[in-house]
């Protein structure tokens, strides 16, 4: 079959006949699979195309009918449709969607064009343009966003085209085509100069100056700015009697040819072309590698004037450096003042040759001699008026009204982002072009971008980086490539031979800001790579162990030298040259100290915030937290490989409640299995709480030794002291579950506990909020709710949303068991408000499935099924296997009650598949749905107009 998307949706047989395929709503989820097709497309985004930002109730149900109906309409010998657990795959080959064969033809036509290939890049970018039939995504109104970005492609497509047309030859047939492609785009300024240049070949001079002030007029009314650089120079070169002007910069700029189109940076591109229209020094600052080079000759490419390029980083000297200018010049020695002449300088005879002459100069790698080239600038910036200076330096030359603008790595895809964007952003783009270039047939395809995307987010989107990465696919496979990137400075060891030798591979570039540095900023650099993901000042300034004047003195020449960046008050390294400077730690013998450093501090800064998540400023310490994940958890990752039982326990133990906190119960599980392994069966002396909180933790995955542990009740008689982690007491109910016996039970274990902890506030409202619980299981509900409102006032007092939200939860549950749907649906609507300001996508499912099974209970059947439904899609998006086992249980209910039992099995099936481990929720939840399952056979056996059951287990 072949899909077309470029228009009306149309699906086609091999031989062309059309297959119908329905009504406008299935046209339209049919175009949004086939957007990413061969991928599995989330349900919600499913739901978002098909009905916008106000989906109606039972959307989900509403999806899966579309989606049969959709299965139905295509031939059955191909049933490309496919289910997945997270939504929805069209198994098609890309190819065979128009809009994905329309984007490799316009890529493959464009670096035809570039390649000055003429005749190939029409050829091409004609047969792109061939399969238009209309408006992109026409039968999809909620994929604007994907319709613009195509429209925006095939716009581009055509300018291309015209290019192509343009270098063989201008016609009248051409001058018509731009003239309507002005009308429609009238804004647009590439096909206006395309137009101008067109009329001024066809020897019709006055149409192309009158086609100029048209645009020029129509820039000003509309968007009160003049004509770009290039279409002024357009303009100019009309005026000149020349055909068609240069391309890029006047005749006398002097500036290095590039052999490869320029990628990327094109709001740096304006931003450094604004400053220096106000400014007179601009400097582009940055790490090795950055593209500062590369920048500096883009935008001097774009200048109106005199331009003159000086490359320092083969000087060995600073006292060379005005040398060096007078070389770029052309000026040689006998043309000024003679050299010999006592008290003149270099410096004296430029300020002469430059006083009156309006120039660009552009002095390149400033950063090995840093104070002559600042010395040199601010002489010629005093005594030159209409002199600029643009320099690229890895730190600022330091003057006064020196204008900076940094750069680092290109823009990369965030994780989570989608495939279908990756050539939004500019380090992708740049790999692709530069592995077209080693790889004629490379391109970005649904196969390999998530590898692409890995590579680029790995290098930083460092330009050089992904350029030497690039060159690697002559000899190796893109995903060979990815796998390789843990040893980074062997792969990338092969850069051109025509560059500089410090550009020429990874290590050289990076070597060589290292050598710039003094030793106590070596030695900070080096300290800083034990953090992961950044570190704040306190922490640096204390886990690197530098006294204090020195430890600023050394933090500010690394930021100045673009070694390490500053960004929301916490200073990184691009994990290239952390990589780097985590060498040189080894090879000082210090790893083992920084490690034993660092985890100190996290550990401690661990039990303060865990502190902290119980009181009111707990949004704020779960921010922090937040930060510092990547700190933490890499401290708890080095304690257990290193065999240090008690901090690494400690750390388990200290962010059990951060963890579920935010929904982390899987990789907290995994964490604290690894640390299970390092401690042993059993717990090692003076380490009981912290082995007991690894047991649970590791237990919700349904591994972990709980035997060892028994009940809630051993736990809680095993301890000497209050629990230093609270949450222990919470845990341990989860994992382990409560005391047998009922509520009394429960009771006599909260008065022992009342007893160690005496006044602990929050301790004695999850006491409550469990005693509670208990008689409300057993229909005591009078007790219940007095102990309930309790643990409320108790939450509250301490600030705790967390609590205060499961409390309302389950008074919301004992609030429709009493049949008072009024109040019930008021607790659940304060729990739901708690779980937003939390951000817990685990508990607000949690919330909105609890609140499903009330309104199930009583009789809302088409709520019940929205509950569930978007429990569902939350606790899928949020990695919560046993969520979304009790959400497709719900769902399950709801499909039975209405008389759906096909559907209602499904759902329970579905239900079984994974995520039903420990007693809470594997046992309890497993149990209901084997109940409903013998429901619904008994209402299959009773056949059709049987009334359902209402029973639960």
């Amino acid at each position: 079959m072949r899909f077309r998307i470029l228009g009306p949706t149309r699906v086609l047989h091999a031989d062309g006949r059309e297959i119908p395929v329905g009504g406008p709503r299935l046209r339209a989820l049919l175009t949004l699979l086939l957007l990413d097709a061969g991928r599995v497309v989330p349900a919600e985004r499913l739901i978002d195309g098909l009905y916008g930002e106000h989906p109606p109730r039972g959307a989900a149900n509403a999806l899966q009918s579309q989606v049969s109906r959709l299965r139905q309409a295509l031939p059955a010998e191909h049933d490309p449709v496919e289910f997945h657990p997270a939504g929805y795959r069209l198994a098609v080959d890309p190819d065979e969607v128009d809009a994905y064969r329309f984007e490799r033809l316009a890529q493959t036509g464009r670096r035809a064009l570039a390649d000055g290939d003429w005749s190939r890049a029409a050829t091409v970018l004609r047969e792109a343009l061939e399969l238009w039939r209309g408006p992109a995504l026409a039968d999809v109104v909620g994929a604007p966003a994907q319709a613009a970005r195509l429209d925006e492609l095939r716009l581009a497509a055509v300018e291309d085209r015209v290019e192509a047309d343009l270098a063989l030859g201008a016609s009248g047939e051409l001058v018509a085509e731009l003239r309507e492609l002005v009308v429609a785009h009238p804004l647009r300024e590439r096909p206006r100069g395309q137009l101008i240049r067109a009329l001024a070949a066809l020897g019709r001079p006055a149409e192309a100056l009158s086609e100029f002030e048209d645009a020029r007029r129509a820039l000003v009314e509309q968007l009160g700015v003049d004509p770009s650089a290039e279409l002024a120079a357009i303009h100019l070169a009309v005026l000149r009697g020349a055909e068609r002007p240069a391309a890029r910069g006047p005749a006398g700029s002097a500036l290095p040819s590039q052999l490869t189109t320029f990628v990327g940076r094109e709001a740096e591109l304006k931003r450094v072309g604004e400053l220096l229209g106000e400014r007179r020094l601009v400097t582009l600052t940055g790490p090795g590698g950055a593209g500062k080079t590369r920048l500096a000759i883009e935008v001097a490419g774009h200048v109106d004037g005199e331009v003159r390029f000086v490359e320092l980083a083969g000087l060995a000297g600073g006292s060379d450096v005005p040398q060096a200018v007078l070389s770029a010049l052309g000026l040689r020695d006998a043309g000024l003042r003679a050299p010999a002449e006592p008290g003149r300088q270099a410096i004296d005879r430029l300020v002469e040759a430059l006083a009156e002459r309006r120039l660009l100069l552009v002095l390149d790698n400033c950063e090995h001699v840093i104070a002559d080239a600042a010395r040199l600038a601010a002489r010629l910036l005093g005594g030159c008026p209409t002199l600029r200076v643009l320099a690229t330096s890895r730190e600022p030359l330091g003057l006064t009204g020196e204008a900076l603008c940094p750069l680092s790595g290109l823009t990369v895809p965030p994780l989570g982002a989608s495939a279908l964007d990756a050539d939004d952003y500019a380090a992708v783009r740049l790999f692709a072009q530069r592995a077209a270039d080693v790889a004629p047939d490379f391109t970005v395809t649904p196969a390999n971008v998530d590898t692409v995307l890995r590579i680029c987010r790995t290098l930083d989107g460092l330009p050089l980086a992904i350029e030497l990465a690039a060159a690697r696919l002559r000899a190796l496979p893109v995903a060979e490539v990815a796998a390789r990137l843990d040893d980074r400075f062997r792969l990338l060891s092969m850069g051109s031979r025509a560059a500089s030798p410090r550009h020429r591979t990874l290590r050289a570039v990076v070597e060589w800001s290292w050598d710039l540095l003094d030793d106590g900023e070596r030695k900070l650099a080096r300290r800083l790579t034990v953090f992961a993901g950044g570190a704040t000042l306190e922490a640096a300034e204390r886990v690197c162990g530098l006294p204090g004047g020195e430890f600023v003195d050394a933090l500010t020449g690394l930021v100045d030298k673009s070694f390490v960046e500053l960004t929301g008050g916490r200073y990184r390294m691009l994990e290239t040259v952390r990589a780097f400077c985590a060498e040189r730690l080894a090879d000082a013998g210090e790893a083992d100290d920084l490690r034993r450093a660092h985890t100190a501090y996290f550990l401690e800064f661990a039990w303060t915030a865990s502190d902290h998540l119980r009181r009111a400023e707990q949004l704020h310490w779960l921010r922090r937290l937040d930060a510092e994940r990547d700190n933490l958890h890499a401290a708890l990752r080095r304690a257990t490989a290193a065999g240090d039982a008690a901090d690494a326990a400690g750390l388990v133990a200290a962010l059990s409640f951060y963890w579920w906190l935010r929904g982390m119960r899987g990789e907290g599980s995994r964490l604290a299995a690894d640390v299970l392994d390092v401690l042993g069966d059993e717990a090692p002396a003076g380490l009981r709480e912290e082995y007991t909180l690894c047991v649970y933790n590791a237990s919700l995955d349904g591994s972990g030794p709980l035997d060892s542990l028994t009940t809630q009740r051993s736990v809680i008689r095993g301890l000497d002291r209050p629990p230093r982690q609270p949450f222990l007491l919470y845990l341990s109910g989860i994992s382990a579950g409560p005391p047998s016996g009922g509520s009394e039970h429960v009771n006599e274990l909260m008065r022992e506990l009342r007893r160690l902890v005496g006044s602990d506030a929050w301790i004695n409202a999850l006491g409550a909020m469990g005693s509670g619980s208990a008689q409300m299981w057993s229909g005591r509900w009078d007790q219940a709710r007095t102990a309930l409102d309790t643990a409320l006032d108790g939450f509250r007092q301490s600030g705790d949303r967390w609590g205060s939200m499961i409390t309302l939860g389950v008074l919301g549950e004992l609030a429709a068991w009493r049949d008072d749907p009024e109040a019930a649906g008021a607790h659940m609507d304060q729990a739901m408000r708690l779980a937003e300001e939390l951000e817990s996508a685990v508990d607000q499912a949690d919330m909105l499935r609890t609140r499903g099974e009330i309104r199930l209970r009583a009789g809302d059947l088409g709520a019940a099924r929205d509950d569930f439904a978007a429990a569902l899609l939350l606790a899928q998006r949020s990695g919560a296997p046993e969520l979304v086992s009790a959400a497709r249980l719900g769902l399950a209910q709801v499909a039975r009650l209405c008389g759906d039992l096909l559907e209602a099995r499904r759902f329970c099936e579905a239900a079984l598949t994974g995520g039903l481990t420990g007693w809470y929720v594997g046992d309890a939840t497993r149990t209901e749905i084997m109940f409903v399952l013998r429901q619904i056979t008994e209402a299959e056996k009773a056949g059709p107009g049987a009334p359902p059951s209402v029973g639960r287990a």
